[in-house]
């Protein structure tokens, strides 16, 4: 049949993603970083991802389309509802699994290699930083938390009240010389790697910054595609977490050095 849909022109779209959330039928998704009318029997012709469009990529056309099938829209909404559903009992499966090893760490129990510990810095390793001659100098570590690895982390500790957090990947600390000096110092220290660890931090990134009194957020990852994962983790984990926190992103070049 001849009737209005719903045109969008790819040279404009951003791949946003806004006008997919606006429609409620479900008919656009995102493919290739663009948006498109998938389902046009889902297009009701009304719109409502029009005004939506910050680029002005989407407008109304009159051709030929299969018929709006509402019994077909409503039938794809209740499959998603249960489809969120079943995500959300798995996260919270996941959650309370991570409460409950938290619970034992903190109390003392679990394995060793992931009890939360608090590390006191003695006032001389502190005023090691100052310069000094050559000769004299001594590298002393700025670590003050454990464990560090993000899969080990607990959702709650002490040590993340009004905590400056820092997530690097963990080549960086090998990349880069004066990482305790420069980025640990004074920081709670998160690591993970996106490619070998093969999972998606952001969950859990969000519950430690959900749940605690984060003051601010740095990233510290490689120049290699693949340390992206710990950032857009990171960037994810902000955004879902409601809150508004001062963050930042430094890359460290396979030579070692910072990159602009």
């Amino acid at each position: 049949m001849v009737r209005q849909v719903i045109h969008i022109d790819e040279e404009k779209c951003t791949g946003c993603g806004i006008c997919a959330n606006a429609c409620h039928e479900g008919a656009i998704d995102i493919v290739d970083g663009k948006a498109k009318l998938v389902r046009e029997n889902f297009c009701d012709g009304f719109g409502d991802c029009l005004p939506s469009c910050p680029a002005g990529a989407i407008t109304f056309e009159t051709r030929e389309a299969p018929e709006y099938d509402e019994a077909a829209v409503q039938q794809a909404k209740a499959a998603k509802t249960e489809a969120a559903k079943a995500e959300d009992a798995k996260k919270a499966e996941v959650r309370a699994k991570m409460e409950q090893m938290a619970k034992m760490h903190h109390a003392g129990g679990g394995c060793p290699g992931s009890r939360v510990m608090q590390i006191n810095r003695a006032p001389e390793e502190e005023n090691a930083g100052a310069p000094q001659p050559a000769f004299f100098a001594k590298p002393v570590s700025r670590l003050t938390n454990w464990p560090v690895q993000i899969k080990l982390a607990p959702l709650t500790a002490p040590y993340f009240e009004r905590a400056k957090l820092l997530i690097a990947a963990d080549c960086t600390a090998y990349a880069y010389a004066a990482f305790h000096e420069e980025f640990i110092r004074g920081k709670v220290t998160l690591i993970g790697c996106p490619k070998l660890d093969d999972i998606d931090y952001s969950e859990k990134l969000t519950a430690i910054i959900k749940n605690n009194d984060i003051r601010s957020v740095t990233i510290v990852r490689m120049e290699v595609p693949c340390c992206g994962g710990l950032e857009r983790a990171a960037k994810k984990a902000l955004q879902d977490s409601g809150k508004f926190i001062p963050w930042q992103v430094v890359t460290v070049g396979i030579d070692g050095n910072l990159q602009e």
